[in-house]
């Protein structure tokens, strides 16, 4: 497609192309120039950044493709600076800011943007930016994860826009300020550099595709690519049904007490216009984990480009036609001076699995656009810091990032991703174990899938991972882990996709060499069943000593699945079963599939097993339809007919789709650990089995609070 205006018709379309793809080609080159730079492992292995161009007012014009959650929000950190320090310090050729306020444009504080205006004969025609994780970033504790903290001020320093760089040149006061306030000045440091030396690399590169191309040329090609990429996005936003598509999820604990939050979002679309609305999300906690609107956008924006623009290029343009409402004070929109420093592993991580939920259900009417719709990826992440002294007694710090390895969330069309790395991130990646090992005084005992930890589906989730560290070298280390999802299932399934496993925090503390668990390669079932010494742990328990023979084991939810378990391939579920990800007794149990002594499925059996799964959730009655055998793939089911009524796959009628066709279903109660032994819910959850009353096809697993109205996920106008 000829993505040229006609009024822009003095570009030729060959030179669009040329300047289109160098500007990438930037990014590109921004990318690799802070990874080369940098020496930390969360820049270098986990890819735990991200870079960019902007237009001179801030607006997006191009992005890298790593965490997804920074380009979303470099933005705003522009708009802040030119809003505050345009006139006093003011903005020249040669300067960079340094931005980490959350109330000013960061997500949280270790999330350190450093942008830089691009200048052609004293015009300001663009800007250029880094960001990237830091290590730690000062503040109460190590890595600047403020568990306990009760205001903003606590958490970290707080750089709202300084200008680390004038005219050219490093500021030797400013720097020395902010070397003072981490922990880890050589690492943050080299990082600080990293990102400098990448925004010089972007400036220069940009000023030579100006001097070739001219500088309102290039200009004029950023604004048309905005301009396509917002008419691409109306244009489809015209095809999907209009109405309002909603979802909710919840956090377990907020850094003080194991009290419960809700994040919920309506995606009301209208004609070329969405809007999504936070409306019945927490009021703001008083722990860490609140997000502010910047978090919230980039969260959203994160949620929004793979399912609504996998073919559009992100950029402004793509969120041109959202508008963003939440309400003030709220844990998605927090009020200074709450503490914010856990926002990207707590609510900014459920506002993606929101919007994913959401805008999944939005598409499922349209038939080229549902196979973009998903289950939710590992709708948590946990966290663990390790600190203290290395092994030639120079101080250590680290933060571990195997969490990126959970299940991923299934499609209508295939499975999730086994250990698929995090939704927000394009590119995922950890590090190896040796490559960790060798970074500090501390060894794995394993790290490995964990079996039957999929959220079971037609299309089954990803599972997870699972490792194990403990001191070596060193008599203790100061560890923390922080996240959320142990007492809640995040990764919700899609139209009878069961939930994904939750996230287990295990402490064996011993005195005994942990020789024997390496002998008899100790994987997570072992710990979990262990008993005795074995502790299962809270998702923010805190800072707490790992000494000489204990263990800190800890793995991640599963991937959400999709569709009815019981109309999944039983060929597929016999190759899960020899493959290891899935157990026999689940594969019976859940899947209804009766294998052989060989391995093969028993049909005959298999057919008897899921019609009493039917019977038994129609509360032992025998169903009255049937649905059409199963296709091989999932289905979205109830789904829409030319009538605009729900239907399930065997044509019961569950109303007008103007209405919520839940009060039709048949509804129970499950115990969690009818789904998944690795399921665990929070006292005040529970797991609601929606049902065709017909056919008893499981058609939403729903997680909710005891005594709550159930969600109408899907309404019509």
């Amino acid at each position: 497609m000829n993505t040229l205006q006609s009024r822009d018709t003095n570009i030729d379309p060959i030179t669009f192309e040329v300047i289109r793809h160098k500007l990438e080609a930037i990014t590109e080159e921004q990318a690799i120039t802070l990874k080369n730079v940098s020496g930390s492992p969360v820049v270098t292995e986990a890819t735990d950044f991200n870079v960019g161009i902007y237009l001179s007012d801030g607006s997006i014009v191009n992005m890298g493709p790593q965490v997804i959650f920074h380009a979303g929000t470099m933005s705003t950190v522009i708009y802040s600076i030119i809003e505050n320090f345009s006139d006093n310090p003011g903005i020249n050729e040669g300067d960079m800011f340094i931005l980490n306020d959350p109330y000013r444009g960061a997500i949280h504080q270790p999330d350190v943007s450093i942008v830089m205006p691009i200048f052609h004969r004293g015009r300001r025609i663009a800007w250029t930016g880094s960001c990237a994780h830091e290590l730690d970033t000062g503040g109460m504790t190590l890595g600047s994860w403020a568990f306990g903290a009760t205001d903003v001020q606590q958490e970290a320093m707080l750089l709202p826009g300084v200008k680390i760089v004038e005219a050219g040149v490093l500021r030797e006061d400013i720097w020395q300020m902010i070397m003072g306030m981490t922990r880890l000045p050589h690492v943050v440091g080299l990082d600080f550099k990293a990102m400098i030396a990448a925004n010089n690399v972007a400036s220069r590169r940009f000023h030579e595709l100006m001097q070739r191309y001219g500088a309102d040329t290039v200009d004029r090609v950023m604004r048309i690519e905005i301009d396509t990429s917002e008419r691409r996005l109306r244009e489809r936003l015209k095809r999907i049904p209009d109405g309002t598509y909603r979802a909710r999820d919840f956090l377990d604990h907020d850094g003080h007490a194991n009290r419960l939050y809700q994040v919920q979002v309506a995606a009301h679309k209208r004609g070329d216009e969405l809007i999504l609305d936070m409306e019945g999300s927490s009021p703001q906690a008083p722990g860490f984990i609140n997000c502010t609107r910047s978090g919230l956008r980039g969260a959203l924006f994160t949620g929004l480009l793979p399912i609504l623009a996998p073919d559009i290029r992100w950029n402004e343009g793509v969120l041109k036609p959202v508008t963003i409402k939440v309400p003030e004070a709220n844990i998605c929109n927090a009020r200074w001076p709450a503490p914010i420093s856990g926002a990207t592993i707590s609510t900014a991580w459920v506002v993606q699995n929101v919007a994913v939920a959401a805008l999944s259900r939005m598409v499922a009417g349209v038939s080229d656009l549902v196979t973009e719709g998903q289950a939710v990826t590992k709708g948590q992440m946990s966290v663990l810091t390790l600190g203290g002294r290395d092994r030639d007694g120079g101080p250590f710090g680290t933060l571990l990032m195997d969490s990126m390895a959970g299940g991923g969330g299934a499609y209508i069309d295939h499975d999730g991703l086994d250990g698929s790395g995090d939704y927000s991130i394009p590119r995922p990646q950890i590090a190896n174990v040796e490559a960790n090992e060798a970074s500090g005084p501390f060894l794995y005992l394993f790290r490995s899938f964990v079996p039957d930890t999929e959220g079971a589906g037609a299309m089954r989730g990803g599972i997870t991972t699972a490792l194990a560290v403990t001191p070596h070298d060193v008599d203790e280390l100061h560890t923390m882990v922080v996240g959320h999802g142990v007492q809640v299932p995040n990764s919700v399934g899609q139209f009878g996709g069961m939930p994904g496993a939750c996230a287990f925090h295990l402490l064996r503390k011993s005195n005994e060499d942990i020789g024997e668990l390496i002998d008899a390669n100790t994987g997570m079932h072992d710990l979990f069943e262990a008993g005795g010494n074995v502790q299962r742990l809270e998702s923010k328990l805190g800072h707490f000593g790992l000494h000489q023979g204990d263990v800190f084991a800890y793995s991640f939810q599963g991937g959400g699945g999709y569709g009815d378990p019981i109309r999944r391939d039983p060929a597929r579920v016999a190759r899960d079963v020899k493959n290891g990800v899935v157990t026999r007794k689940r594969a019976d149990e859940i899947y209804g599939v009766v294998l052989r002594d060989d391995g093969g499925v028993d049909a005959e059996a298999t057919h008897a097993r899921r019609q009493a799964i039917r019977a038994e959730r129609l509360g032992g009655k025998t169903p009255k339809a049937d649905p059409p055998p199963a296709t091989g793939l999932a289905e979205v089911n109830p789904a829409i007919d030319t009538g605009k009524h729900f239907r399930c796959l065997c044509g019961a009628d569950f109303g007008p789709a103007t209405q919520d066709w839940k009060p039709r279903a048949q509804r129970r109660l499950r115990p969690p650990r009818t789904f998944s032994p690795y399921l665990t819910l929070h006292t005040e959850l529970e797991l609601r089995e929606f049902t065709c009353g017909a056919c008893g096809t499981l058609l939403e697993v729903e997680v909710a609070r005891k005594g709550q109205e159930s969600l109408a996920t899907i309404v019509l106008d």
